[in-house]
This record gives C-alpha cells, structure tokens and sequence, in this order.
C-alpha cells in the first residue's frame, strides 16, 4: 500500500458536526458557516 502524496490547494470537503453541512475549500475554513460549529476533512479517517 502506498501513501498518498498531498496536493496543494486541492479542494477538500468538510463536514460539520454539529449540522452536517458539507463546504468544499482549498484551505482548512476553521468553522461552519450555517452554525459555527467544528468541521472535520471527510478525507482523513475517524478512529
């Protein structure tokens, strides 16, 4: 299996957990827009 190599400035998708609003953004956005909440890069697997 090999790792990936990151791309700079790809776009990735975030989701929130509080809402579940899904943004799209070349950088991290740091909260959700709709409600302010966290947001996690649904790229990067939760244990």
């Amino acid at each position: 299996m090999r790792d990936k190599i990151p791309t700079p400035n790809a776009e990735r998708r975030y989701e929130c957990f509080e809402c579940g609003t899904v943004v799209v953004s070349a950088e991290s956005p740091g909260s959700c827009p709709e409600c302010g909440g966290d947001l996690r890069n649904r790229g990067t697997p939760m244990e």
